[in-house]
C-alpha cells in the first residue's frame, strides 16, 4: 500500500479493476478476478444479476463475501436519465453503495460516449451523493469537466469499447493526465497485456478492462498477465525511463577506467 490508489478517498493496492461480463459462467468470473489481483469489479446492473431478478443465479453468490468492492455501471444506458435510474436502483441492491461508474453510450456500433448526457448525468448523480468515476472521451476539455462537476476519477478511453486495438490516443490521454488532479484509469480497447504496461507507463493510475481477460483463450492466464503487466507500467513510470535518443549513441559500459588502460 506504499504506492496506494485512492479513490474516493479509498486505497487500493491494485491498479488493475476489472469487469464481470462476457466469462463461460460465474465460476470462471471468480476465477478470473482471483488471478487478476483486482480489488475493484464492475457490475453492469442492466446485464449481470445482483438481486434485481430473486430466483436467479447472482454473480454475488460467487464472489467471495467482503472480497471486493462492486462497481456498479451503466453499460447499456444511452441517455442521461436510463443511466440515473440505474444507478438508483444499483445504490438499492447494494444497501447505499455510491461509488459507481457511469457511461452513456452514444451509438450501438461505436459504443462512443455521449459526452452531452454523460455530463448532464454527472451533474445529476454527484448532486445525489454519489461517488461517480466516469467512462468518457479522449478529450482534455470534457476530462477536466467532469472533475469540476464532482466525478472522483475521469476514464478515458484507449479505444473503443472491446475492439482490443490498444492505445490509440496517447497524446490526448498524456494531455489529460498532466491536469488531472483526480485519479485517471484508462477504459476500453485495452487487447493484451503491453497494451496495459503502455497505459501506465504513460503516468495512468490504473486500467479497466473486461473483453481483454474474458475474450483470451486462457481468461485466466490473462488475468495473471495483465496483473504483471499493470504492475511492471507503474513500476517503470516511478522509476522514469532512460531519456529518447535519435543519435550519438552512448556505450552501456563506461570508456575511462578501463582494465590495462
Amino acid at each position: 500500500m506504499n504506492d496506494a490508489l485512492i479513490i474516493a478517498g479509498r486505497p487500493y493496492s491494485s491498479r488493475l479493476l476489472v469487469g464481470t461480463g462476457k466469462y463461460r459462467d460465474f465460476a470462471q468470473t471468480a476465477a478470473a478476478l482471483e488471478a487478476s489481483g483486482a480489488e475493484i469489479v464492475t457490475v453492469a446492473i442492466r446485464r449481470t444479476n445482483i438481486g434485481q431478478e430473486p430466483g436467479q443465479p447472482s454473480l454475488l453468490d460467487a464472489l467471495p463475501a467482503g472480497r471486493y468492492t462492486l462497481l456498479p455501471n451503466t453499460a447499456g444506458c444511452f441517455t442521461a436519465e436510463e443511466a440515473v435510474r440505474t444507478l438508483r436502483l444499483a445504490r438499492e441492491l447494494l444497501d447505499g453503495h455510491c461509488l459507481v461508474k457511469l457511461e452513456v453510450l452514444g451509438d450501438k456500433d461505436t459504443l462512443f460516449p455521449n459526452m452531452p448526457e454523460t455530463v448532464r448525468a454527472a451533474e445529476i448523480l454527484v448532486r445525489e451523493g454519489f461517488e461517480v468515476m466516469v467512462y468518457c472521451s479522449d478529450d482534455p476539455i470534457q476530462a477536466r469537466r467532469l472533475e469540476e462537476i464532482g466525478c472522483v476519477a475521469v476514464m478515458p478511453l484507449a479505444s473503443l469499447i472491446g475492439s482490443g486495438m490498444g492505445i490509440l490516443n496517447p497524446w490526448n490521454l498524456r494531455l489529460i493526465i498532466e491536469s488531472a488532479a483526480v485519479p485517471v484509469i484508462v477504459d476500453a480497447g485495452v487487447g493484451t497485456a503491453s497494451d496495459a504496461a503502455i497505459a501506465m507507463e504513460l503516468g495512468c493510475d490504473g486500467v479497466l478492462m473486461n473483453s481483454a481477460i474474458a475474450l483470451a483463450r486462457d481468461p485466466l492466464l490473462m488475468a495473471t498477465a495483465m496483473r504483471k503487466a499493470v504492475e511492471a507500467g507503474r513500476q517503470a513510470w516511478l522509476a522514469g525511463r532512460m531519456p529518447k535518443k535519435a543519435y550519438a549513441a552512448s556505450p552501456s559500459s563506461p570508456t575511462t577506467g578501463l582494465v590495462g588502460g
